[in-house]
């Protein structure tokens, strides 16, 4: 469980928190020091918001729709556009307004100046990283950053008023996720200002700007909707950096290890600087970015302190699985899902997430594909011409395969999951799950079968080995 302010450590603690190990220095924070950042947000973005809605009062920006009910069926249904939204691209609008009015054109000037720090090649070899480590970047940030950051108990009080993470509309949520990650590893004119990145960005910023309000506007009526003395700001700077950390030093310090993936310290700091950047986009405090180091104690810091599941963290992160569950293109059963979940996040962790644990079989499957990733690293750090043919392939097959997840859309980040008082994701969806896990897709299961073929490979290879050594170790004992 997470510790506390009294259980701080010790300089040169050595530490273990959800089966994650580190030594405390220097760098590291405290509750203490960590606790303001609960109470501090993008006003900024706000501000713009407020601004926008007046600017266009006469058109409603709010989604129209019938009263929540406590089950997530009455959410729109996945694929389905949201109702009434016709001003919904705040970035288009932002960029038409600013330059007549002084707060528009504040974030406008912000967002397109660019802070000395940056470095566009090395930010270019950061986006590059991303697609060297393909397969294990979209493991990770399924597995442990999505899934295994529903164990911060604040941040699941948010998005479980949002009700995006509901059984029948988590898998578009998360598509819609990982098409901005795609957005801003594109290429580099994608993330420099004008960009298809740089604007992605920007409506997110809208967007969890728009929730943020909602939240507190609603809490203002209400203070039992949505306690901010104990949970903090909705979307606050200490969640934001949080969520740009899961997205940046979590795949570098835990997702890619777990996977036998080291990077090397150029690969680290070049894919940090492009998560810097893209926290300086959504407003977020960039100096926890700075160094690797940094990076490295903030993340541990919150692993620490702010990691510690809830009941609704549990229902969240079990409905993640059974959105993805018998789901194209990979087919995945529910019980590999499982198993990379507690490949990823420790069997502590997963088991606080009240994730069954998988059978052994599944288990042998996720590390088989960790021996494909591995594999296919060595090959890609071997061979430069063949590591820079699979980073062009992997950025095309990507945004193909994740269009056509979601009818060739592409996302704008519209505030289509609105909070409403009484409705909260607290609903498990059993009878979808069951629905669901009861389908057989093993012939379909590519993914499954793939690191099966891994594992007798490996097997193989292994046997072939040790009976070579036992040949040729008779032999010299005869000779001798």
């Amino acid at each position: 469980m997470a510790a506390t302010e009294d259980d701080c450590p010790k300089l040169g603690a050595h530490i273990r928190a959800w089966d994650y190990e580190f030594e405390w220095t220097p760098e590291h924070m405290t509750p203490e020091q960590m606790r303001p950042l609960m109470f501090t947000y993008d006003k900024l973005a706000t501000e713009s918001l407020d601004r926008l809605d007046e600017l266009i009062s006469s058109v409603p920006l709010r989604p129209t729709r019938k009263t929540p009910s406590s089950s997530d069926t009455q959410r729109p249904q996945e694929g389905s556009p949201p109702k009434g939204c016709p001003h919904s691209d705040f970035y288009e609008l932002l960029k038409e307004h600013a330059p007549n009015d002084p707060t528009l054109r504040r974030l406008w000037t912000e967002v397109n100046t660019v802070p000395d720090w940056v470095d566009w090649a090395e930010i270019e070899r950061g986006q590059q990283v991303f697609y060297r480590f393909g397969g294990p970047s979209i493991v990770s940030l399924t597995f442990h950053a999505l899934l295994g950051g529903m164990g911060s108990h604040r941040i699941v009080e948010t998005l479980s008023r949002t009700g995006g993470f509901g059984v029948k509309v988590a898998r578009r949520r998360l598509l819609e996720t990982f098409q901005h990650v795609l957005d801003v590893t594109e290429s580099l004119p994608s993330i420099q200002p004008g960009g298809r990145g740089f604007a992605s960005t920007l409506r997110v910023r809208f967007l969890h700007a728009s929730v943020r309000r909602r939240i507190l506007r609603l809490a203002a009526k209400d203070p039992s909707y949505f306690d901010t003395s104990t949970l903090g700001i909705p979307i606050s700077d200490l969640d934001s950096i949080g969520t740009v950390l899961t997205f940046s030093a979590d795949l570098i310090w835990v997702g890619f290890p777990r996977q036998g993936i080291h990077l090397t310290p150029s690969e680290t700091s070049s894919y940090l600087a492009l998560w810097r950047y893209v926290a300086y986009l959504l407003g977020t405090p960039t100096t926890p970015l700075s160094t690797p180091s940094l990076a490295k104690a903030f993340m541990e810091s919150i692993v620490l302190f702010d990691i510690a599941p809830s009941p609704t963290s549990c229902i969240l992160a079990n409905n993640i699985i059974a959105a993805l569950q018998n789901q194209p293109p990979s087919y995945a059963s529910a019980s590999f899902l499982r198993a990379e979940a507690y490949w990823l996040n420790g069997k502590e962790l997963a088991t606080k997430l009240s994730i069954p644990e998988p059978p052994v079989f599944y288990t042998l499957l996720v590390a088989g594909q960790c021996l494909f990733f591995m594999t296919m690293t060595c090959l890609k750090r071997t061979f430069p011409s063949f590591d820079k043919s699979s980073i062009i392939k992997m950025r095309r097959r990507l945004r193909e395969l994740t269009l056509e997840q979601v009818g060739g859309e592409e996302a704008k980040h519209a505030f289509q999951y609105v909070p409403e008082p009484g409705f909260m994701t607290t609903d498990d969806g059993d009878e979808v799950k069951k629905e669901r896990w009861n389908v057989s897709v093993w012939a379909n299961a590519s993914v499954e079968r793939r690191n099966m073929l891994a594992v007798v490979v490996a097997a193989g290879v292994a046997w072939v080995c040790a009976w070579n050594a036992f040949a040729v170790a008779g032999r010299v004992s005869a000779l001798l």
